[in-house]
């Protein structure tokens, strides 16, 4: 394996940054597609709102959380930039395969390709950018290449919704897949593999074992709860933005373009700009007690509640979208500061399992069951509620935003002991010294 020795420039460390948040915005894209053609799908293949929940969310979360832990096992090990160059390079070649699905079935084996192929993106990007990143600039990272879901979000709402108004669904398969193969050129020969804990003043000489890894992990009782808030909130996330466009459509009579644009701005920029925020403030107030990591997700979390249930309730469409921008703003908090600190808990070589972990969790709950209970409750509502069954069960998922705040209380009453522990038999480097772990 080659890894670049020499010291990289700010200049280079933005331009990996950027180029590592444009892959996770495609990763998103490819992702996020099947979102706005749901309806036309669902109409085409004859389709129930259940069918729709397991194709948007678990049939596509199993395979991408299997296969998310030996993946990373690989980049803990390996060259972190030529498995997201090959991961890149799966799933686009299975986005763009989804788009000659003639059958359920066949679409279904094309998402789970997808799952697979991007199940190698997030662990090793998250690896690579600790290693160009100090702790005390790790969570304004993390937060910057978080908001590559809301740009995929954005730009999959846009694209998605036009293509499929002007072309069908089979086109914007084609469209958002092909350009990938592009990228992991990219990836693969403008990327240097970084030294692993080389800006942590770490030097590993031999990679953890694979049981080493786990037991580190598991001990860590902070990041057991922050793992398990995290997933709570990707539950409502997703299973509510999941059927965001079949609930537009149904209940506020847009069309499918009217519903790109609004949620590109309501999701995508809405997100983006929540992401941004809890890493800025994750990092500032940070520097005085890193329990404000698990804070600055718990609180938006618990505020974001009330806008989403005000919000699904309203005739008013524009009230509507201003409701759900501040929902999803406020939901989108925690996932750099989250990714910050369970990277910050463990060595360098566990960074990428670290993250497999956190993302195993995350989208098992997240993108496995959130959108599959949003269409059965759909599915289950629909004989006494009728076209307003989605509004109801999206409302019931809402209530998930409370447990998951509680969660990320109690992972923060543990974060001080943990860290210390792993500070133990670590030397006190230049990017820590100014990070206290205790309040005074």
């Amino acid at each position: 394996m080659l890894e670049s020795n020499s010291e990289p420039s700010k200049k280079y460390r933005r331009y990996v940054l950027f180029l590592l948040t444009m892959v996770y915005a495609l990763n998103f894209v490819d992702r996020q597609i099947l979102v706005i053609l749901s309806e036309s799908i669902k109409a085409d293949m004859d389709l129930s709102d259940s069918q729709l929940g397991l194709l948007t969310g678990f049939a596509f979360a199993i395979f991408y959380v299997s296969v998310g832990i030996p993946i990373a096992r690989w980049a803990d090990r390996g060259n972190r930039r030529n498995i997201v160059a090959l991961a890149i390079t799966v799933w686009s070649g299975m986005t763009a395969l989804s788009g000659l699905s003639q059958n359920y079935f066949q679409l279904l084996m094309a998402r789970i390709g997808v799952g697979v192929g991007e199940a190698g993106g997030s662990p090793p990007a998250h690896s690579i950018l600790s290693d160009y990143y100090p702790v005390k600039e790790r969570g304004r990272a993390m937060s910057i290449y978080s908001t590559g879901v809301y740009i995929g979000v954005l730009l999959g709402f846009l694209v998605g919704g036009w293509i499929n108004h002007t072309y069908g669904w089979r086109m914007a398969f084609f469209a958002v897949g092909i350009p990938g193969f592009l990228v992991a050129l990219l990836v693969r020969y403008t990327l240097k593999e970084p030294q692993r804990g080389k800006i942590d003043g770490v030097e590993e000489k031999e990679p953890s074992n694979f049981r080493d890894t786990l037991n580190t992990i598991w001990r860590l009782k902070s990041f057991r709860w922050f793992t398990l808030a995290a997933g709570l909130t990707a539950f409502t996330s997703y299973g509510i933005g999941n059927f965001m466009p079949s609930f537009m459509i149904r209940s506020h009579g847009l069309d499918s373009m009217q519903v790109g644009i609004a949620l590109a701005v309501v999701a995508g920029l809405g997100g983006a700009i929540g992401t941004f925020l809890g890493g800025m403030f994750a990092d500032k107030l940070g520097q005085k007690d890193m329990r404000w990591y698990l804070w600055i997700s718990a609180i938006p979390a618990i505020c974001a509640v009330p806008f989403l249930l005000t919000g699904i309730f309203v005739a008013n469409t524009t009230l509507m979208l201003v409701l759900m921008f501040f929902y999803t703003m406020l939901g989108a908090f925690y996932l750099g500061p989250t990714i910050a600190i369970s990277h910050t808990l463990v060595k360098p070589s566990m960074r990428a399992m670290a993250s497999a972990v956190l993302f195993f969790i995350l989208n098992l709950i997240g993108l496995g069951l959130g959108p599959l209970c949003v269409g059965v409750l759909s599915d289950l509502l629909a004989s006494s509620m009728g076209a307003d069954s989605l509004r109801y069960a999206i409302a019931i998922v809402s209530f998930m935003g409370v447990l998951a705040a509680i969660c990320f209380a109690i992972a923060s009453k543990y974060l001080l002991e943990d860290l210390a522990s792993g500070k133990e038999d670590e030397p006190v480097t230049e990017g820590d010294s100014d990070i206290s772990l205790v309040t005074s």
